[in-house]
Parts: structure tokens; sequence; C-alpha cells
């Protein structure tokens, strides 16, 4: 879970050509959508958010537009992690990413039960239109979104063990930090990832969801 915002501009893109996956019509905000990334479409968007500096811990300051976009092919190609953009209407907001543990390197730092899901999360930079209350209208979506499966008992969230902001997060979404891990180097030819020190946490699947207020679900 890698949260970062900015104070820059992003650009807005074209309207989803994929459907979406979940929505929540929240009275006083408007719709939530969660909607698979398409990597043609959303990488304008991803690229303006990954490579500015304070979205150092997802290792793609450097990264050209190109890249981006064939780093979230590789991740639509894959049925073990999956991708979403979260719009407030039409308005991307955040990045929520969800995965299988059991095929991802963090499996080697921890005994993997089943029902565990894997979450990374990176907000949009901040918008000259505050909203107050949105934050906590959005901890809450990303809460039901992930446990919108019965099968899911537990979320697992790896932050850089230096990123403030990602544990603060973890905090507010209620996880329940488990020590420091050291996730080791993958060297494949598709992708590269370093050695990172994180932190280790686990979201238990609450007795029951937190409710919305005058809210109404749809999923795909």
């Amino acid at each position: 879970m890698r949260p970062e915002s900015t104070v820059l501009d992003s650009p807005l893109p074209p309207a989803p050509s994929r459907a979406d996956a979940y929505t929540e019509t929240v009275e006083g905000f408007g719709a939530l959508r969660f909607t698979p990334v398409d990597p043609a479409a959303d990488c304008a968007v991803l690229h303006s958010w990954v490579v500015q500096e304070r979205a150092q811990f997802w290792g793609m300051n450097g990264a050209s537009r190109e890249l981006v976009q064939e780093i979230y092919e590789d991740v639509d190609r894959r049925d073990t992690h999956h991708a979403f953009l979260v719009r407030l209407d039409d308005e991307p907001v955040a990045l929520f990413q969800t995965y299988e543990p059991t095929e991802d390197r963090v499996s080697e730092c921890y005994e993997v039960r089943e029902g565990d899901i894997g979450v990374h999360l990176m907000l949009a930079p901040v918008s000259d239109r505050p909203r107050p209350g949105f934050s906590r209208t959005l901890v809450g979506a990303l809460i039901r979104f992930t446990f919108r499966d019965p099968a899911v008992r537990r979320a697992v969230a790896e932050p850089d063990a230096r990123n403030e902001k990602a544990l603060a997060l973890l905090n507010r979404l209620g996880f329940v930090r488990q020590g420091e891990i050291t996730l080791p180097e993958i060297d494949l030819p598709e992708v590269y990832l370093p050695q990172k020190r994180a932190v280790l946490a686990f979201l238990d699947r609450p007795a029951v969801l937190p409710p919305a207020v005058a809210v109404v679900v749809q999923q795909a």
C-alpha cells in the first residue's frame, strides 16, 4: 500500500472503456467507481502520478509513459494481479491494486493463509477543490471493495518502511503491524524489483463491513 500525494495537476483520461468492477453512489459525493486499468487509455494519468518525487516508493520516478503502459499491460495479463483506477464520477482519485500473496515475493516473508489478499494504494495528486469528509468516504469504500468477495478473509500490506504516509494510512484503515521484513530482490527479463525493507501489516475481515451513508452498491 503506497499512498502518495502531490499538488500538481494531472491530465484527465478519456471516459473508461472498461466496465466498472464496483460502484458506490454516495449522497453528497457522487459515484465512486473501481474500473480495471486500461493500460493504453490510463497510462497518461498513471504516468503523471508515478513520476513525482513523492511517489518514489513505487519505483517508477524515471519511467517513461511507454514503460508505465508496459508495466500495466503485464499486470493486465495476469490472473493473480489486478489494478483498478478509482474515480469519483469521472475524476481519477486513486490507484488500487490487489494480488495473490502466493504469487508475490511477500510469500517468502510470512506464512500465507487461505483467504489472504495483497493490496497496494496510491492516492491521486491533491486537488484544488478539497471535499470535506471525502478521505473517510474513500477509506470505507476501499475496505468494502477489498472484502466484497466473501472468500477474502485478510488483507496484507507491505509498504516501504520509510513511507510514513503509507504507514499512517494503514493505521486509519485499521491494519495491525507485524514488524519489518525484507522483500527479496527480483531480477527477471520482464521485471526488476530491488530488495526492499518493508513493514508487514494485516487487516482481518471485519465482522461487519463499515456502513456507508445513503450508498447504492453495484458490482459487475
